[in-house]
């Protein structure tokens, strides 16, 4: 048995909206069987553009029963049949999210009538329930009202069963079958193509536009995972009607899907990737000439567009560095704005220090240079070389004088110890401290996968 459903709503999201209409049609396989309708009160105001498309009113559903005054109803109309609906995931999260509220656990298989359409009748331009109708020739004299949608779906139904002569509805229902989990415009096909590799996938819409970016260490597995669970949230719903397709690059490690992830969230600034989109260095060393002549050092947050020396993970790891810089080259903490009061400087030199005028611009700016090129001369040129996409190769990812530099891939026979040789076969990224934070991480998990250049 089949209980064929269509709402009406105040809104596009369970979480934060009611129903205002529904309407159930229980299908025995051949015929409907059974209806049943009501207006429910959402108790809440129905926005006017909603009353404009379906017609229903605050007024008309004023005396309506609320929701959990027919949950019980509607519980077993639904409860061991096959939930139907065109778009069923839309209409499932809300009835399962109401019902819940109500202490109703609505677990039943479903089957969508859009996801159906598309493979028992392919090539039509368009699947939404109106113009499918029209295409097929199902009069709907109460569009956009719940039995007036709920008849033309079972009617729908009723032509699909009698078409699917390949058997696609007994399959979806099938356990383990993705059909009944997958966003309503996504093709099972575009699943079945994705590796069990590490790997970065990419959601197209409608219009082939990337709306997301992620990682993977098993490419199937992670995207297969975006679609389970039924969150009636606004951003879940409105994402999954979105995907459309889905394409992705095979990587040869974990670690390369991470990295490219980051640059590829950077580029395309995909609509529903909220992570790593602002990621920027959080504390920076920077040198700048005073009004006196004398080179200053100073930690501070990161400026866009500013030529740091230095980067840092926060405003201590900046200080740590900026003592050690101190010590080692007898600078001035007054200058490098450690010591912020108006006593005597806390350095060897005292009263001789720079900061009084004593010790000249010259020789001071000498002593901050030669700290400047060492902290940069200690900045580590390496390369990891790690697993490759196939047996025939290795992945590479080059970090020159601290700074990530970019990523690729390179022979078995390939001499990796020579670096401008290196370079010329890897493509160059831009990076961030996110970047270079993960490969160091990396290389000091794995040292024995690092070629350390001198």
């Amino acid at each position: 048995m089949y209980a064929i459903v269509d709402i009406e709503t105040t809104g596009g999201h369970a979480s934060a909206n009611g129903i205002t209409e529904i309407a159930i049609c229980i299908h025995d396989g051949k015929k409907v069987v059974k209806r049943f309708e009501t207006l429910v009160n959402p108790q809440r105001d129905i926005p006017i553009y909603i009353s404009a498309l379906t017609g229903i009113t605050n007024e008309m559903v004023k005396d309506a029963p609320p929701f959990e005054d027919v949950a019980a109803d509607i519980y077993h109309l639904i409860h061991g049949k096959i939930f139907v609906a065109h778009n069923v995931n839309f209409d499932f999260s809300f009835v399962r999210y109401h019902l819940a509220a109500a202490g109703y656990d609505l677990q039943t298989n479903k089957l969508c009538t859009v996801r159906l359409g598309r493979k028992i009748i392919p090539g039509l331009p368009s699947y939404s329930l109106g113009k499918l109708c029209k295409h097929l020739g199902i009069d709907n004299q109460s569009r956009h009202r719940a039995m007036g949608d709920a008849e033309a779906t079972a009617e729908l139904f009723t032509l699909l069963l009698n078409s699917d002569t390949d058997g696609h509805i007994k399959q979806s229902l099938k356990l383990g079958s993705k059909d009944q989990i997958l966003p309503p415009n996504l093709s099972k096909k575009d699943i079945d193509q994705l590796p069990y590799t590490p790997g970065v996938y990419y959601f197209h819409d409608q219009k082939g536009k990337v709306i997301y970016v992620g990682k993977a260490k098993n490419v199937r597995k992670r995207v297969s995972s975006h679609f389970t669970g039924n969150n009636p949230g606004f951003q879940r719903q409105e994402f999954l009607r979105n995907i459309h397709q889905i394409s992705y690059q095979v990587c040869g490690t974990e670690l390369i899907a991470f990295v490219l992830e980051a640059i590829e969230i950077k580029r395309l600034w995909p609509k529903y990737n909220r992570s790593l989109k602002r990621f920027e260095n959080a504390f920076c060393l920077y040198a700048f000439e005073d009004q006196r002549g004398y080179i200053r050092l100073a930690v501070d947050k990161y400026r866009k567009y500013s030529d740091p020396i230095y980067t840092c993970n926060s405003l201590l790891d900046g200080y740590n560095l900026l003592n050690k810089l101190i010590e080692a080259f007898d600078l001035c903490p007054k200058l490098c704005f450690i010591q912020k009061n108006n006593e005597l400087c806390t350095s060897p030199a005292g009263s001789s220090c720079a900061c009084e005028g004593v010790e000249s611009p010259e020789i001071y700016n000498n002593k901050v240079n030669n700290a400047i090129d060492q902290l940069k001369q200690a900045l580590p040129t390496y390369a990891i070389r790690d697993e490759g996409r196939t047996g025939d190769e290795h992945s590479c990812i080059l970090v020159e004088k601290g700074q990530f530099y970019g990523m690729g891939y390179i022979s078995h026979y390939f001499d990796a110890d020579n670096i401008q040789q290196l370079k010329s076969h890897l493509t160059p990224y831009p990076g961030n401290d996110y970047i270079k934070n993960i490969v160091a991480t990396y290389a000091s998990k794995y040292p024995e996968r690092m070629v350390v250049f001198g």
